[in-house]
């Protein structure tokens, strides 16, 4: 590479680490603030404050950031640099516009790699012993249901408990029916359920088995007590906020699979937080395009006028993330389209700005 490639690689990590630097000094301080109440409340340790809570929690603000930094960074040096006529300077030798995106292009994959490294291995590591730190001195995290939990553990398999107790791992009046087509074929009852660390079983306590034949002949069973497995898991039947932080990404794809053979509804949001994950180390490398595209014109109004619209961009981008979040989560929008529509609009807006760039 040549000089003026690793000129512009380090002035585009350089600025970027100096401003999210900047930022989560001034993050960590005002939630700091907004917290304390809660840590003197708790009695929560200084040493797991710092440690447990706001180191591991630098990885997670940094990737929550990365994307409007990433953008803020290229604007702010790029401005700058056209403003000193140095871009003009650059294309003047003979340099092509598109062999001066070189450099920016390594330096968005840098940036981009790290990202989805960290949100798909990094974080949810981190995000183990900052969600206990929170369950234990914050929020409780962990929540039991309302009464009557219904659930479909398998296609055509549905299972009913009327309340569940997460500390005990225990059931109160528990039913599974298994159906063809319309007709029950199946239907388990018990007054209790029990989750059996010892031998990793269900115990069911004062059961009922009913099963019908092909002829529609009933056949009934009944005892005390009795050990069995089911596709079930405790964590099924008691609500975890926001469970998919602590997955990576093979965790997140294992859990997906089991949900969608359970012919469940519930692997839409883990669907979406999957590909968000690999669609936002795409969109850095758009955006870094677009703010490139957007600030190697020397204009009147320089730097403020740059970052003015590159900030509107890329909070445009956010909103189009989260609209398609809630179409998908709430409607019938594909989990894929709903994370990647941001990304291929944008994606088109960058080849028109790029194609009006300054040649």
């Amino acid at each position: 590479m040549k000089i003026i490639d690793w000129y512009i690689i380090k002035k585009f990590l350089g600025t970027f680490f100096y401003a999210i630097s900047l930022l989560i000094v001034i993050v960590i301080v005002f939630d700091v603030s907004e917290n304390i109440d809660s840590f003197i409340k708790n009695q929560a340790p200084f040493m797991a404050i710092v440690v447990d809570y706001y180191i591991v929690f630098i990885p997670y603000f940094i990737n929550l950031f990365i994307y409007l930094f990433t953008f803020i960074s290229v604007i702010f040096f790029t401005s700058k640099l056209a403003g000193d006529t140095e871009i003009i300077a650059i294309l003047s030798s003979g340099v092509s516009f598109r062999r001066l995106l070189l450099p920016y292009l390594i330096a968005s994959l840098f940036l981009a790699l790290i990202s989805f490294y960290l949100g798909n291995f990094l974080i949810p590591k981190t995000n183990q012993i900052r969600r206990v730190f929170k369950n234990t001195y914050m929020e409780k995290l962990t929540k039991d249901n309302e009464k009557n939990i219904h659930l479909q553990i398998r296609p055509n398999t549905f299972v009913y408990v009327e309340s569940f107790d997460s500390k005990r791992s225990t059931g109160q009046k528990f039913s599974l029916e298994k159906l063809d087509g319309q007709r029950l074929v199946y239907k388990m009852m018990a007054d209790k359920i029990k989750w059996d660390t010892a031998i990793n079983k269900w115990h069911l306590k004062n059961y009922y088995l009913r099963t019908f034949d092909s002829l529609g002949e009933q056949h009934i069973e009944q005892g005390k007590g009795m050990d069995t497995t089911i596709n079930l898991k405790t964590t099924d039947l008691y609500k975890i906020k926001e469970r998919f932080e602590e997955m990576n990404f093979h965790e997140l794809n294992a859990y997906i699979k089991r949900e969608k053979e359970k012919g469940s509804i519930v692997y839409k949001k883990y669907e979406i937080e999957k590909h968000k994950r690999l669609a936002g180390p795409v969109a850095i490398i758009i955006l870094t395009f677009i703010g490139v595209a957007l600030s190697s014109r020397k204009i009147r109004g320089g730097i403020g006028l740059h970052l003015g619209i590159g900030i509107g961009l890329t909070f445009s981008y956010i909103m189009f993330m989260q609209f398609s979040t809630v179409f998908a989560t709430y409607g019938n929008l594909s989990p894929f389209i709903a994370a990647w529509i941001p990304n291929i609009i944008y994606l088109f807006i960058g080849a028109y700005l790029i194609r009006k760039a300054p040649k």
